[in-house]
């Protein structure tokens, strides 16, 4: 028999016991540590049905001994949430609640709170626990959204389990890479000296801030806190700390090996066509995996693609155009005025960044035009989701800020003339735009790289028969078990509208290592010229 009743219950010595009052201040604690924490975490806490039974007042216990509520209290009431000083405190259990129940609730915190962190929580459920049963009301709290689980590919209990995994493996690569050397790989990192370092850049900050963080804990007990908070708030593949790229670098600093021979491993491993590229086909096991991927993420229709067009991208820059005053209508109404030559400046071509630029030469600037040199360059087109309603499967793409748009080049350049460009003179820019994963300010994608495309009139792939326009390391994590099977796909693949293209252009790599752009910029009726020689 349960205390409280939402309808009329029969009248007993408990009825004044304020249970409603209990469940109130239950779900508000746990409303309260949803708010203040992202992650709940499960603890090895045990008996803690007796503890509540225990607690109980004379003559109560066997009022409260209901089935529902024993559930939920010895599945849930060990939650806990986790600060960001390693101290934990109870999800579920008010230190303040109605006299009949503030024992129980005192006594069942303290327990928790005593226990061991054994996991992150993972959840899919609506509601914990069972609120109802029949007029009866329980024990049972409404985790928010942004505590439940809604992943199609795996369950609720595979990621927790992936996340004690990981748990293991962060273990092991911190005992194995002691702060100092990962402060060493971190400066090295973010001196620009490795090629497309900013794919390391964010895994060896956060080791490094990990690292500190723990080592100002005041006992193993904290320090363990801190790192299941790291853990259960680690971006994909952070805590696999030797199997990345972090760690390769990481063992030949540990071996004190020659900086040429580093780089020079280095480089190769992060080379496009082998960092995080397949380089064999895939296993029908591979196949019928991203089989069952694809349809439990309804994204088929994301897998095609087609070329952009201006008004498909975010434009960091466009060309002013000229205000024209309103007419009357007349026969010749419809024609525009001559303008005049601008006026080429003296000067010789000023030398600068493309930082420098962007920030001082932009803002006034009413046309761009690119001069394009003989000899291979990083040409490249944008493409975009040929079905704009399908499910986002690219990285910086979110159902509430769509962004399907990604772009390709040739990793070895290509010629002028295959882009439908003439060398040896300038061409007019359309729009500079930023690459797609640096759109959203809000969240910044920087391990994928800084760089602008300049998109120029008239150009386009005039080659292309098949490529998808999309690599691996670019899609979500749901997608990585099969990256096999979707590189062969995308190799294949024919991107529609080549034709109609008008988003393809030169991309400018602040990873690239030579630099060397002429632009030719009007501003207030004077063209001047500007060489740009690196990114900032």
């Amino acid at each position: 028999m349960h205390p409280y009743m939402t309808s009329a219950a029969p009248s007993s010595a408990f009825d004044g016991d304020h249970y409603d009052q209990f469940l109130a201040a239950v779900r508000a604690q746990f409303a309260e540590a949803t708010k203040r924490s992202r992650h709940l975490f499960r603890t090895d806490a045990t008996d803690l049905w007796a503890a509540y039974l225990d607690a109980a007042p004379a003559g109560a216990r066997q009022v409260r001994n209901c089935a529902a509520c024993r559930a939920f209290i010895e599945r849930f009431g060990g939650l806990v949430t986790i600060d960001a000083k390693g101290a934990i405190a109870s999800a579920m259990w008010p230190k303040s609640a109605p006299p009949a129940y503030l024992e129980a609730s005192r006594a069942l915190a303290a327990r928790v709170e005593k226990a061991t962190v054994i996991g992150v929580f993972v959840g899919s459920a609506a509601e914990l626990g069972r609120a109802r049963t029949g007029a009866w009301t329980h024990l049972a709290v409404e985790p928010p959204a942004s505590h439940r689980w809604t992943g199609a590919v795996s369950t609720a209990g595979q990621v927790a389990a992936s996340k004690s995994q990981d748990r293991a493996m962060l273990e092991r690569g911190l005992a194995d890479f002691p702060v100092a050397l990962v402060r060493k790989a971190l400066a090295l990192l973010a001196s620009d000296s490795l090629f497309r370092s900013e794919k390391c850049v964010a895994v060896a900050r956060w080791l490094v801030e990990l690292h500190e963080h723990r080592a100002a804990a005041k006992n193993a007990r904290v320090r363990d806190h801190i790192t299941w908070l790291a853990v259960a708030g680690a971006p994909a593949g952070h805590c696999h700390v030797r199997s990345g790229m972090i760690g390769t670098l990481l063992e030949d600093l540990a071996a004190d090996m020659p900086f040429e021979t580093l780089k020079a491993r280095f480089d190769a491993k992060m080379h496009p066509l082998h960092y995080l590229r397949p380089q064999s086909a895939p296993s029908a096991g591979n196949i019928a995996q991203a089989e069952k991927i694809v349809e439990a993420l309804a994204s088929a229709g994301s897998l095609a693609r087609r070329f952009a067009k201006l008004e498909d991208l975010q434009a960091l820059w466009l060309p002013k155009v000229e205000a024209r005053a309103p007419g009357k209508g007349g026969v010749f109404a419809h024609l525009t005025t001559r303008r005049d030559a601008p006026m080429d400046s003296p000067a010789p071509p000023a030398v600068m960044t493309w930082t420098k630029l962007a920030q001082t030469v932009l803002p006034t600037a009413e046309t761009i035009e690119l001069f394009i040199p003989e000899g291979k360059q990083s040409y490249m087109a944008f493409v975009t989701a040929q079905n704009p309603d399908a499910p986002p499967i690219l990285q910086w793409d979110r159902p509430d800020r769509r962004n399907p748009v990604s772009l390709y080049l040739y990793v070895s350049g290509s010629m002028p003339e295959v882009w439908n460009l003439r060398a040896g003179r300038f061409h007019r820019v359309t729009a500079a735009v930023l690459f797609p994963s640096m759109w959203d300010a809000e969240r910044p994608q920087a391990h994928h790289g800084a760089g602008v495309s300049l998109v120029l009139e008239g150009a386009k792939d005039t080659t292309h028969e098949a490529g998808g326009g999309m690599f691996p390391e670019w899609l979500k994590s749901e997608y990585h078990p099969v990256r096999k099977t979707l590189e062969a796909h995308f190799r294949g693949a024919k991107i529609a509208g080549k034709d109609e293209a008008t988003g393809c252009g030169l991309c400018l790599s602040k990873s690239a290592s030579k630099w060397d752009f002429e632009l030719r910029v009007t501003a207030g009726g004077v063209r001047t010229r500007y060489r740009l020689d690196r990114w900032d």
